[in-house]
């Protein structure tokens, strides 16, 4: 059976060219963790929360192997990394400071994933993989209208990107809607999906879905 790849089934939500879009974002079931500090501090909470999201992620994947069988369960590819973004007490993301940084950390889930097999992994893992799984949430997020485009390149230059983007949205009279509230408790925010690993692809070549959530003005 051929797996889902989330990526390539639904290009226009991972795999918009780089040119902004707008697009209307649909509810989507998130294993999220969040936290507060630099990402690339060693050892720091944005590591140990990825470390929590794959082993999550890939228990739930593979509960295929195992005697815990999930109703509709389908093949498939684990989707990309995803992270909401803002700095503490401002309304931009100030690059320059990233101790400043909150975010939530969050893997999509296939369709199949219910709360009740959300707590099944947090336990498998807990047990297993002895891994602290407190700072784990299971959320629904209907992000709405947003305008996205791809940035090729350094995390650091991703300003250059977010200018096209603020343009186009000034442009075709929309506005910026971070910080507005969501259903769940969620808030609207500086969205990224990390469609390169890091680890393993040249900087210059790194792939990032950047969406900026709007209102119609």
């Amino acid at each position: 059976m051929e797996k889902l790849d989330y990526k390539k089934e639904y290009k226009d939500l991972y795999l918009p060219k780089t040119v902004p879009m707008l697009m209307d974002v649909p509810s989507m079931k998130f294993i999220m963790v969040s936290g507060k500090g630099n990402p690339n501090e060693k050892n720091g909470d944005y590591q140990e929360a990825m470390q929590l999201l794959y082993a999550l992620s890939f228990t739930i994947k593979m509960s295929k192997m195992g005697s815990f069988k999930i109703d509709g369960y389908f093949e498939y590819v684990v989707p990309p990394l995803e992270g909401l973004w803002w700095s503490q007490g401002k309304e931009r993301i100030d690059f320059m400071h990233k101790e400043d940084f909150e975010w939530i950390s969050m893997i999509r889930q296939p369709e199949f994933v219910t709360e009740e097999v959300f707590y099944w992994a947090c336990e498998e893992v807990r047990e297993k993989k002895k891994i602290d799984v407190s700072k784990a949430m299971w959320k629904e997020l209907k992000e709405g209208l947003c305008v996205q485009m791809m940035h090729i390149g350094s995390y650091d230059e991703e300003t250059k990107t977010i200018e096209k983007l603020e343009e186009y949205i000034k442009e075709h009279h929309f506005q910026i809607d971070i910080g507005s509230p969501l259903e769940n408790g969620m808030i609207r925010r500086h969205h990224e999906i990390y469609l390169s690993d890091p680890r393993r692809t040249a900087v210059k070549n790194l792939k990032t879905v950047i969406r900026i959530p709007v209102r119609k003005g």
